[in-house]
């Protein structure tokens, strides 16, 4: 894999990191700029909403320069968002800063499938992308939990500054490691835009929205049913949500190997084993090492689908891939907002801390269905091209009316 894949490495871990510290410093935030705990929240919800909006504005702003600007270009706006909110004076400011900086994620992470799939040969495109999202799983495992920690001994600010150094670093790495890739001539924005009509794409997003969104289904409500439900203490919360990015950097490798290779299976058994498993963590969530268990395997196989996902996009999107691939990357915070949404409605429903799970399971279950019909229409127009291409194999084992339709073409 070439050095450059590391520096978009880079600047996923500090994304990443940005993306997620922010849950675990949300007390220490409100009570230094005197809000509730619900409206600190805003800064959650504005930074996805951010990312989902962000991903197609940035990445159509971005079409009249070449991908390696842009990805500079990207990390810039990230440093200057964080930065912003570790010297913001107000919550308001800190909010806008949050927004500011999630303008760059879903379009680096775009952008940067697309780079990273064109730095390889074809066969190693899924294992490139892979390494690309290795730093935001890895964020997962260590930037989080630092960042948690330097924020609550010495300050959240400290930690928006160190993630805005990630960012330098991010920034510097694209700089110097990524090849100059020149704007690719002829394709313009009704070009990316004409990626959207073909179903094999939309199906694909769909597929995002469902399959993660199963994930987080669960995982956002992990706090009150790890405590409540499993009998943990709330500070082991932290280092089970270690052990869920450790199964998230396993389950992206694998998936980015074996997608390579057999991209729609590897979809049919992470879908349909995440369905099952997020299911099965009704039961497991009673019991603390099950749990355990259980996190670990939500986490591998959630992020199994990462790779295989954004690498279908870009296959289906052929020609002009950069704006789907980015959209697909909001698709992922679409699923999120949508699953964390769903989630609180069963629990307030009075379901319980476990009934998450099987909106999860019912998610990724109907992301396996969307897999299964995807791969079915596919089939059906390769049939019907070499039936076109050869309408001798039709007369010879067709219908009457097929081959009287073959003879007369």
């Amino acid at each position: 894999m070439p050095l450059a894949l590391l520096a978009l490495a880079i600047g996923a871990f500090g994304i990443g990191t940005t993306e997620f510290v922010i849950m675990g410093l949300l007390p220490e935030v409100a009570g230094d700029f005197g809000v509730s705990i619900p409206t600190a929240g805003f800064l959650v919800t504005g930074y996805a909403l951010g990312v989902m909006f962000g991903a197609p504005l940035m990445t159509v702003l971005g079409t009249k320069v070449s991908r390696k600007r842009m990805l500079m270009m990207l990390m810039g706006l990230f440093i200057i968002g964080n930065l912003l909110s570790a010297v913001a004076p107000s919550f308001t400011v800190m909010l806008i800063g949050r927004v500011v900086a999630s303008l760059a994620h879903g379009a680096f992470f775009g952008i940067g499938s697309v780079v990273a799939a064109d730095l390889v040969a074809p066969d190693k495109k899924a294992g490139a992308i892979a390494t690309m999202f290795t730093g935001l799983t890895v964020a997962n495992v260590v930037g989080v939990p630092l960042g948690t920690l330097v924020g609550q001994s010495v300050g959240w600010r400290v930690t928006f500054a160190v993630v805005a150094v990630l960012g330098v670093v991010g920034l510097v790495g694209v700089a110097k490691l990524v090849p100059e890739m020149p704007r690719v001539e002829g394709v313009q924005l009704r070009h990316e835009l004409a990626a959207f009509k073909n179903a094999q794409v939309l199906l694909a997003m769909a597929m995002t929205v469902l399959g993660f969104g199963g994930v987080f289904a669960a995982i956002t409500y992990i706090a009150p049913m790890m405590t409540h439900v499993a009998g943990f203490a709330d500070g082991s919360v932290t280092w089970l949500l270690v052990l869920f990015g450790l199964g998230m950097v396993g389950g992206n490798l694998v998936g980015g190997k074996y997608a390579d290779r057999a991209l729609m299976p590897m979809l049919y058994v992470s879908l349909g084993a995440l369905a099952a498993v997020l299911a099965l963590f009704t039961v497991t969530a009673h019991n603390k090492v099950l749990a355990a268990v259980t996190i670990v395997l939500i986490g591998a196989l959630g992020f199994a689908t990462v790779p295989p996902l954004q690498k279908r996009v870009l296959d289906q999107a052929h020609g002009a891939p950069t704006l789907a691939s980015a959209v697909n990357i909001g698709a992922f915070n679409l699923g999120n907002a949508l699953s964390a949404w769903l989630g609180g409605l069963v629990i307030a429903a009075g379901a319980g801390y476990t009934a998450p799970n099987w909106v999860g399971a019912a998610l990724a279950a109907g992301a396996l269905l969307l897999a299964v019909l995807s791969a079915a229409l596919e089939r059906r127009g390769k049939a019907s091209g070499a039936a076109a291409d050869n309408p001798s194999a039709v007369v010879a084992g067709g219908t009457r009316a097929e081959r009287q339709a073959a003879v007369q073409r």
